[in-house]
């Protein structure tokens, strides 16, 4: 019963920014960590962005210095603050919350996207 709603996408200039949020149906500290994922038409879904429920965040290489996690774990809600945006950042981006069960199993649960076009 875990729910997970997008919103902030939008359509942008290269160079411009915006700032995504999720909002989760509980508590963000139920899970192990939170991410943000995106996937462009014929590509893997990738993970752009996540962060555990210590704080320890991590960032693919292709975003790194450009987009920033964040969480507001009162309002139970996960940020990814998005700048600097490039063409090849077009996709549609999806929220994540990872749940470890054991050592050797776990669920991911996933909110429904949100589209982010950057173009001239």
């Amino acid at each position: 019963q875990v729910r997970l709603v997008e919103s902030g996408g939008g359509s942008v200039q290269p160079g411009g920014s915006l700032r995504l949020s999720c909002a989760a149906s509980g508590s963000i500290f139920s899970f192990n960590a939170m991410g943000w994922y995106r996937q462009a038409p014929g590509k893997r879904r990738e993970m752009v962005a996540a962060i555990t429920n210590g704080g320890s965040t991590n960032y693919a290489d292709s975003v790194k210095g450009r987009f920033t996690i964040s969480r507001d774990i009162a309002k139970n809600t996960v940020y990814l603050q998005m700048n600097s945006l490039k063409p090849d950042d077009t996709a549609v981006y999806y929220c994540n919350a990872h749940l470890v069960i054991t050592a050797t199993s776990t669920n991911d649960y996933w909110g429904q996207g949100t589209q982010v076009t950057v173009s001239s």
